[in-house]
């Protein structure tokens, strides 16, 4: 049985127009090896990106998508990080802030293992490259064999994922904590401002702001928030990348490690398809999947919540970050119970507003436009739609898919979008929104909604049901089969 779902009857001449539209910008931004996230304000490879990225390329060319991976692979440093951002030679040193010349990477990071011959920064983004390398996988299985891809990315992932588990185990409980805003992906979120108010900004005449030439001041971090991360990003090159270094801003983000824990049962099943042992990725990942429901689900406000390990404690917040978990393969029935609950709710009016916001609509710091503050982005709004099937929510996720490709149309594939206007905001031709509108409309049409609730089932650790949870993401039932 193929696992496949559909809110209503599709507009195939919508659809045609769309996946024309989006592979023109998949195109556009291909450099030859990777894909920039766009032209202009991202000139360079960026590492969760590139995922999301070769998510999508994966229906266009199995080929280029492997190629996407293994060009970021390729700058990974000998610790098992996988940089955030891999730097073009061909792009000028100043068309990028923070560029090669502040990350320093070849000097400042060798005591960490970065390239010698390839320029990074030194922090990294959401794991969400198993995931990514198991779906491209299974576009192509032949080609994919065929060209050994599995079985050179396996080692690479593999070290990455133990980078997270070990040495960024800061709080030793067996979750990735982040020591940077822009590691989690959510970088000027509210989540952040109170660990932020311990940071003291850099001084303003010290750097100069690139992003501002490129989008609007309304879309972007305020100055006082770009000089803190400036501040921290220094303080972690100049202590040589060493994760052991004192850190202003150190949180276990739940966004971060549900995204670990589908990547982990990717590395599972690619160390089966490789002959490997699935074993340690897949306790890992049920080691880190009972640490995020002991240490991060915030009872009162029914949403996963990051902890500030500086003080140990859960942050007061409601964000996308916290609903992401309903993708977590085997997570209890209460939790995902509770997350559909909070998500429909007046924190985020999932099926009211556009997509799903990235912060609480009802917080007095919910900003409709500015960045990661509360408008709604495509790879957050694609996670979710997986995890609503995952959970057996079969017409809301068709609904979400539906929603998904009408703003990307409508807004010529903006970077995010205001919720409650749907106006397109930041960046357009976007690679990942065209990305992930291609991989939603490859999806399949189904109408037994309740053979997929069925198939969900009570949430838990057998593999049945972890197969179950993870064909929200693959497109793979529990029988093998794929979508």
């Amino acid at each position: 049985m193929t696992t496949v779902l559909e809110a209503g009857p599709r507009d195939t001449a919508r659809d045609d127009l769309l996946r024309a539209a989006a592979i023109r910008v998949l195109l556009g931004n291909w450099t030859g090896t990777g894909t920039v996230p766009s032209r202009s304000l991202y000139p360079h490879q960026w590492s969760w990106d590139s995922a999301f990225i070769a998510i999508g390329l994966r229906h266009l060319s199995p080929r280029r998508a492997q190629r996407e991976l293994e060009s970021l692979l390729g700058a990974q440093w000998g610790d098992g990080r996988i940089p955030h951002i891999v730097f073009s030679s061909a792009v000028p040193r100043d068309a990028y802030f923070p560029g090669p010349d502040f990350w320093r990477s070849a000097t400042d990071g060798r005591g960490r293992g970065a390239p010698a011959g390839t320029e990074t920064s030194g922090i990294v983004q959401p794991p969400v490259h198993a995931l990514a390398a198991w779906l491209v996988h299974l576009a192509d299985p032949a080609e994919s064999e065929r060209r050994g891809f599995l079985r050179r990315v396996a080692p690479r992932l593999d070290a990455w994922h133990r980078y997270l588990t070990e040495r960024r185990d800061l709080g030793g409980h067996g979750l990735a904590a982040v020591v940077h805003p822009w590691e989690p992906g959510l970088d000027n979120s509210p989540c952040w401002d109170a660990p932020l108010r311990r940071v003291r900004p850099a001084p303003e005449d010290s750097y100069r702001r690139v992003d501002l030439d490129h989008s609007v001041a309304a879309d972007r971090p305020t100055d006082l928030d770009y000089a803190r991360y400036v501040r921290m990003a220094r303080e972690y090159r100049d202590h040589g990348y060493d994760d052991a270094a004192p850190h202003a801003f150190q949180v276990e983000d739940p966004g971060f490690n549900t995204l670990l824990v589908a990547s982990e049962y990717a590395l599972a099943e690619i160390a089966e398809a490789t002959g490997g042992d699935p074993g340690p990725a897949r306790r890992r990942a049920r080691r880190t999947t009972e640490a995020m429901t002991a240490r991060l689900w915030d009872d009162e406000r029914r949403i996963f919540a990051p902890r500030d390990l500086r003080d140990d404690r859960l942050l007061p917040v409601a964000a996308v970050n916290g609903l992401l978990p309903l993708a977590v393969p085997g997570l209890p029935r209460r939790f995902t119970d509770a997350l559909l609950a909070t998500a429909t709710g007046e924190r985020f009016r999932l099926g009211q507003v556009r997509m799903v916001p990235s912060f609480d609509l009802t917080d007095p710091r919910f900003d409709a436009n500015r960045y990661w503050r509360g408008p709604s982005w495509f790879n957050t709004g694609w996670l979710i739609h997986r995890g609503l099937r995952a959970v057996g929510a079969a017409e809301r996720a068709g609904r979400l898919r539906d929603e998904i490709l009408r703003d990307a149309h409508a807004t010529d594939f903006a970077e995010y979008v205001n919720p409650h206007t749907g106006a397109g905001r930041g960046i357009r031709d976007f690679s990942w929104t065209a990305a992930l509108a291609l991989d939603l409309l490859a999806e399949p049409v189904r109408t037994d909604a309740h053979a997929e609730s069925e198939e969900a089932g009570d949430a838990g650790h057998t593999d049945a049901v972890r197969a179950a949870a993870t064909a929200g993401f693959t497109g793979s039932d529990p029988d093998g089969g794929r979508g």
